[in-house]
C-alpha cells in the first residue's frame, strides 16, 4: 500500500484547539522522513478544499510550531461541503459540492488525506470515505466529548487554562468575602468543568449531565458560611441546566451547521443567587476563547504527536476510513463509520462525580 502513495494532504475544521500544529507537525514530519511522501495542506478546513486553497507543508515549514495555539492551516465551522451555500441564478441555495473537493484533490494528486476535528468535521470525513478518498481522520476538541477515544487532545490545555483561573478567582474571593462563578466550555459535555472544578478547590460544580437546583447551591454556600468560610467557588458548564429550565443559549448562528451557541450561564446564576444571598457580593467570569488560545501543554502536544504520527502509519498501512484514537496507554484505531455521533458524556455516577462529591463538592443535585 505504502508504494501507491506518494502525495498526503492535511486540513483542520470545526473550532481552533491547542494541539492542532502539532499534529500538522507530527505528521508532515513522519510522512516526509518516514516514509518519503510529499504533504500538502488544504488552508481553512473543507473550504479550502472546495476552493483548492492548497500549500505545501514541508520540514522548515512545521519548523517552530509545535508549541503554539490555533492552526497554521487555519480553520473553518461552517463549510459542510454536503450541504454548502453557494450563489446560483442570483441566490444563495445549499447544494452538495464534494464532488468539485474530490476533483480538485485528484487535480493534484493528493492520495490520502488527513482530517483534523470534531464529530462535524469527521462527519465529513466519513462521507468523503464513503466516495472513495482515502480518508484518516483525527479527533480534536476540548470538549473531550468523542466516545471513541479516552482524550482528545486539547482538552487537557483548556483545563490546566481553566484550573489557572479559579486558582486566581480564589484568592479575590477570599480576601472579599465574595462568591466568584466561572463559565467554562464543553457544550454538552462537563468534563471540563468538571475536571478543573476538582483541580481549583471549587466548592460548586454544574455541568449538564446533573441538572442543579439553585435552592442547594444555596445550602453549600451557607453550609460554608456556618464554618466560617465566607467565600465560595462555583463553576459551571456552560450546557448546565436547572433541574426547571433549558440552557441557557445567547445566540443563534444561522450559517453554522451547528447554530446553537452557549453562552450566559454564570450571569444567570449570578442573578438568581443574588436575589438570595444579600451578605457577600457575586461576581462571574466567562472565560470563554481563552480556553482554546496560548501555548499548548506538554501532554497535549506529546498526545498530538503520537496521534500525527500514527495517522501516517495507518496510510502506510492502508488502513483507511479510520480514526486513531487513545485506548488506555496504547494509541488505536476505529472506523469512522463507529464513531460519528457518539458522545461521551460524564457518568453522573462515575469515579470522578463520586469522589468530588467524598470531598465535599456540590453538583446542586
Amino acid at each position: 500500500m505504502s508504494r501507491k502513495i506518494k502525495r498526503i494532504a492535511l486540513l483542520t475544521g470545526g473550532g481552533d484547539c491547542p494541539g492542532l500544529n502539532a499534529v500538522i507537525r507530527a505528521v508532515t514530519r513522519a510522512a516526509i522522513l518516514q516514509y518519503g511522501y510529499e504533504v500538502f495542506g488544504y488552508r481553512f478546513g473543507y473550504k479550502g478544499l472546495y476552493n483548492n486553497d492548497i500549500i505545501p507543508l514541508t520540514l522548515e515549514t512545521v519548523s517552530g510550531i509545535l508549541h503554539k495555539g490555533g492552526t497554521i492551516l487555519y480553520s473553518s465551522n461552517k463549510d459542510n461541503l454536503f450541504n454548502y451555500l453557494i450563489e446560483e441564478n442570483g441566490s444563495m441555495v445549499k447544494r452538495d459540492v464534494s464532488d468539485v473537493a474530490i476533483e480538485n484533490m485528484r487535480k493534484e494528486g493528493i492520495d490520502a488525506l488527513v482530517v483534523i476535528g470534531g464529530d462535524g468535521t469527521l462527519t465529513s470525513a466519513r462521507d468523503f470515505y464513503r466516495k472513495g478518498v482515502n480518508v484518516i481522520g483525527v479527533p480534536k476538541t476540548i470538549d473531550n466529548d468523542l466516545a471513541a477515544t479516552d482524550v482528545t487532545f486539547g482538552f487537557n490545555t483548556a483545563i490546566d487554562v481553566a484550573t489557572d483561573a479559579l486558582d486566581r478567582l480564589h484568592t479575590t474571593a477570599e480576601s472579599h468575602h465574595r462568591i466568584m462563578i466561572l463559565e467554562v466550555m464543553g457544550r454538552n459535555a462537563g468534563w471540563i468543568a468538571l475536571e478543573s472544578g476538582i483541580a481549583g478547590s471549587a466548592d460548586v460544580i454544574l455541568i449538564p449531565e446533573i441538572p442543579y437546583d439553585i435552592n442547594k447551591v444555596v445550602e453549600k454556600i451557607r453550609e460554608r458560611e456556618s464554618h466560617g468560610r465566607l467565600f465560595s467557588i462555583i463553576v459551571v458548564a456552560e450546557g448546565a441546566k436547572s433541574i426547571n429550565g433549558d440552557i441557557v443559549i445567547s445566540k443563534i448562528v444561522e450559517d453554522s451547521p451547528d447554530p446553537i451557541r452557549l453562552g450566559g450561564i454564570a450571569n444567570k446564576l449570578e442573578l438568581e443567587l443574588e436575589k438570595v444571598i444579600k451578605e457577600h457580593e457575586i461576581r462571574s467570569t466567562v472565560l470563554g476563547h481563552v480556553q482554546r488560545g496560548g501555548n499548548t501543554c506538554t501532554y497535549d502536544r506529546i498526545l498530538s504527536t503520537r496521534y500525527g504520527v500514527r495517522a501516517v502509519e495507518l496510510i502506510d498501512e492502508g488502513k483507511f476510513g479510520s480514526m486513531v484514537s487513545l485506548k488506555g496507554d496504547t494509541i488505536s484505531y476505529e472506523p469512522l463509520e463507529n464513531v460519528i455521533g457518539k458522545t461521551k458524556d460524564v457518568d453522573p455516577d462515575g469515579e470522578l462525580v463520586s469522589i468530588a462529591k467524598k470531598i465535599g463538592i456540590s453538583f446542586g443535585d
